[in-house]
């Protein structure tokens, strides 16, 4: 499961609706909806909050959002809640944007490089786009973080 910090612009088609299902499935973790993984260190940052639900489908409605931008059919009748129409935010280190975002490069590079080239290319790692949901402080990578390589 990778529920993404960095913003949704930045995801290509493959990471986006990959976000979208993972998100989902997040939803139902967090709705105790499923018995697997519920233990799963992405869902801490949202079970940290004053409404985990709210906060998840927030998320998803920001990944939605991207979706439409792009032409694409994200089905928000599947979330279960509305975005919130207070602000709402979930602090994020600067290193754990850092990290994500250079992990989504390397992945990209790799299935999509003219992504990698037009989106991603020119993005200062130092300073990395969130997902609207979150706000970045700085800091070192997440201690939840499954830290690759």
């Amino acid at each position: 499961m990778r529920l993404w910090s960095v913003h949704p612009s930045l995801l290509d088609r493959r990471a986006l609706v990959a976000c979208w299902r993972e998100g989902l499935l997040a939803q139902k973790v967090l709705r105790g909806e499923t018995k697997g993984y519920t233990r799963h260190p992405q869902l801490q940052r949202f079970r940290a909050t004053s409404d985990p639900v709210l906060f998840v489908a927030t998320y998803l409605h920001g990944v939605a959002d991207e979706a439409d931008r792009r032409g694409y059919s994200f089905d928000r009748t599947r979330l279960v809640r509305e975005a919130s129409s207070e602000p709402l935010s979930i602090t994020v280190s600067t290193g754990q944007l850092r990290y994500e975002f250079e992990f989504l490069l390397q992945k990209v590079l790799s299935r999509d490089p003219e992504w990698a080239r037009t989106a991603l290319d020119g993005t200062n790692p130092e300073r990395v786009p969130t997902h609207p949901l979150f706000a970045p402080v700085p800091g070192p990578v997440a201690d939840w973080e499954k830290v690759q390589g």
